[in-house]
């Protein structure tokens, strides 16, 4: 087994649960670090009419720099936006009708820290994935730590270094095909394949 520390996302993209499912990995969630701006923590990028699509939760600046006291901003009503968004981008996908009312369960979540959110989505991506991946979460931030660190090795502005098949998307006869976005662009064009198709992904390390 290798111990794996992993950053938590909101929505992540399909190479991270190339990781985060792997059965040689025991994942350790960082909750420490201090919150860095415009990655996946607080955003997911989806296909939209006009191509990639970034949902972003916004945050409350409260002055806590841990990722575990990074607070959401609910003066805006981004989880009907982001809802929206969605099943604009995808209701004419293959499966998404199938699994539409698990997707609705993630924009009911309440929850003040994003932190928290993310692992209450994980749980319902989960159940959609049918797994059950055991995780803990770190007890201090460690700058150079012994398990292997994905803490930066996820970037929203670089292309991804994973490897992966191209399979169907709702517009990609129109602007063709995306890599590595939110599982939810796999789970509503391939449905109950998106397990094998995560196991088949060239994972970077």
């Amino acid at each position: 087994m290798k111990n794996v520390l992993l950053p938590a996302f909101y929505l992540p993209p399909i190479s991270w649960f190339s990781v985060f499912l792997d059965p040689e990995n025991e994942i350790v969630f960082e909750q420490f670090e201090s919150f860095p701006k415009q990655t996946y923590r607080n955003r997911a990028n989806i296909y939209g009419a006009n191509g990639k699509l970034s949902l972003i939760i916004p945050i409350h600046h409260n002055g806590k720099r841990e990722f575990k006291d990074i607070e959401i901003s609910y003066r805006e009503d981004w989880k009907n936006l982001h809802w929206k968004s969605i099943k604009t981008a995808y209701q004419s996908s293959p499966y998404f009708e199938f699994y539409e009312d698990k997707f609705r369960k993630i924009f009911e979540i309440k929850e003040k820290n994003l932190l928290d959110f993310n692992l209450k989505a994980l749980e319902i991506i989960q159940q959609i994935l049918k797994t059950e991946k055991a995780y803990s979460l770190n007890s201090e931030y460690i700058k150079n730590p012994e398990e292997i660190s994905f803490r930066e090795r996820f970037s929203a502005k670089i292309p991804s270094k994973f490897e992966m098949d191209e399979y169907y998307q709702t517009f990609s006869d129109k602007l063709g095909f995306l890599n590595d976005l939110s599982i939810l662009d796999l789970i509503c064009n391939k449905g109950p394949e998106s397990l094998t198709y995560i196991k088949n992904i060239k994972q970077s390390y």
